[in-house]
């Protein structure tokens, strides 16, 4: 490793971030711009040092140079400041090492002890694979305790692929970490705009009495992207929709949406509640598996005007490959609150628009007074929480249009956080980092909040087995999805909200 040069600085209350992987582009595009944007607004511990550890042939140098690059590259700032981005750079350092190999983690121990950093969190930015290697060598040089200092293990999801993984995997990090030195990382809950769900309903009295099956016919939570599987596609294509958004992101938005109030707000009170909503959860298995679910795989088609190629034309893809690039799911939830109401689930690839969002329609009027002139239909309202893009909140309501003819058609109430706040919101991964350094755990899964998630995810992967998929369904690139998507919504006298 090359030589740490520091002037001799006497154990402090500042910290360290170790950063597993720090070569990919992870600790480029997030991590490091999420680092500095806490560094502007004097938010992260003094000192503070980045230690980077990887296998490539890197110089501290090196490292700085392009965590510089990925700052001007992927920060959220218009301009940068160079001073403080070269203060926070002039605190980090490289180990070379693979992850295997105890001669690294001797190098680790031996900076951090240089250095005279009491509070440390490890990050492992780095393919999952890795997490078993790295926690095990970590435990078997005791890197994870320091006398009156803090250290914490930050995961980046997928935690596993299976509920036996993900048992697995919990395992072996409690085999060195104790629950709440670990930090599940689902980067859409640092959203602000997720965040802003739980403000928004128990922050607004004249909402919170309506957010029940009395008044909510159903409610939709998307997420759409118009990209293919790009440079991920050997990950993809072994984990699907259902592994790589369904078990963690809808699911967690979902939970947002529909548990109870804490009792006050802290990590254990809110992680308390989401587990409570996803234990209610009915059961899907076997049939109702397949009933209460619809994939599909996207061919080729135009979107923004270009042609793109179907998912088994991508580099990395098996021609035959029969994984889905869709998937709508329906839950129900077995509570008082919620009793009846059905959550419908979608995610899809190569979808025309890219959009995030939440849908609570609400229940129709009890008679139609307006007959052929009411233009905004008999269940005008509804609710739209946008995640992104153009972050914010929208009520569709049915107004009468002015003139001597009762005409009523649907108008808008918006909120966009752009305009309210004036700038976009932060980057998750700028709260997130914070919130790992100071230890609030509030935005990250619990150990039996995975678990329940994947029991759920896990019935329908084992009905999924079970079935011929020679004839999966198709839908072309650039529409709303397939068409059995739409028969499995209409089904129920329901229909999508456009993408």
């Amino acid at each position: 490793m090359p030589e740490i040069e520091i002037q001799n600085e006497p154990c402090s209350e500042g910290a360290a971030i170790v950063i597993f992987g720090v070569t990919g582009d992870l600790a480029r595009r997030k991590l490091m711009p999420g680092l500095y944007e806490n560094a502007i607004r004097g938010r992260l511990p003094q000192p503070f040092y980045i230690i980077g550890f990887a296998r490539r042939p890197w110089s501290h140098e090196k490292m700085r140079e392009v965590l510089y690059q990925g700052v001007y590259d992927h920060g959220r700032s218009e301009t940068i400041d160079d001073e403080i981005l070269n203060q926070l750079l002039n605190r980090a350092f490289y180990v070379e090492s693979t992850f295997q190999d105890p001669d690294g983690y001797v190098k680790l121990e031996q900076a951090l002890d240089q250095l005279g950093i009491r509070n440390t969190l490890f990050y492992l930015a780095t393919p999952p694979g890795w997490y078993a290697t790295i926690v095990e060598n970590i435990g078997r040089f005791k890197m994870e305790t320091c006398q009156e200092g803090l250290r914490r293990i930050v995961v980046e999801k997928p935690f596993g692929r299976d509920l036996e993984t993900a048992l697995s995997l919990d395992d072996e990090l409690h085999s060195v970490f104790l629950e709440d030195q670990i930090y599940r990382m689902d980067h859409y809950l640092g959203k602000e705009t997720v965040q802003n769900i739980l403000a928004f309903r128990f922050g607004n009295g004249i909402f919170e009495p309506l957010w029940n099956r009395k008044y909510i016919d159903h409610i939709q939570i998307t997420m759409a992207e118009t990209e293919g599987v790009g440079t991920r596609a050997g990950y993809y294509d072994h984990a699907g929709v259902i592994r790589d958004v369904f078990q963690n992101h809808l699911l967690q938005l979902l939970t947002l949406t529909a548990m109870e109030a804490p009792a006050v707000f802290n990590a254990k009170a809110v992680r308390d509640e989401k587990v409570k909503v996803l234990k209610s959860i009915q059961a899907v298995k076997g049939d109702d598996a397949l009933k209460n679910t619809f994939r599909a795989q996207y061919v080729s088609g135009t979107i923004a005007g270009k042609r793109v190629k179907s998912y088994r034309d991508e580099p990395d893809v098996s021609p035959d490959s029969i994984t889905e690039t869709y998937l709508a799911a329906r839950l129900y939830l077995n509570n008082w609150r919620w009793a009846g109401v059905p959550f419908y689930l979608r995610s899809g690839k190569r979808l025309p628009n890219r959009v995030t969002e939440i849908a609570i329609q609400f229940r129709q009027v009890p008679l139609a007074l307006f007959g052929q002139q009411n233009l905004a239909g008999e269940a005008p309202n509804v609710l739209i929480l946008r995640i992104q893009p153009n972050e914010g909140i929208t009520l569709f309501l049915g107004a009468k249009v002015p003139g001597s003819v009762m005409r009523v058609e649907p108008v808008e109430m918006r909120f966009n956080y752009a305009d309210a706040f004036g700038g976009e919101p932060p980057e998750a991964y700028e709260r997130l980092l914070l919130d790992c350094l100071t230890g609030d755990a509030t935005l990250f899964t619990r150990n039996d909040e995975v678990e329940e998630a994947w029991q759920l995810t896990q019935g329908i992967l084992d009905a999924w087995e079970n079935q011929d998929l020679r004839n999966l369904a198709v839908y072309e690139a650039g529409t709303q999805g397939p068409h059995g998507a739409d028969d499995f919504i209409l089904r129920d006298g329901r229909q999508w909200r456009k993408i």
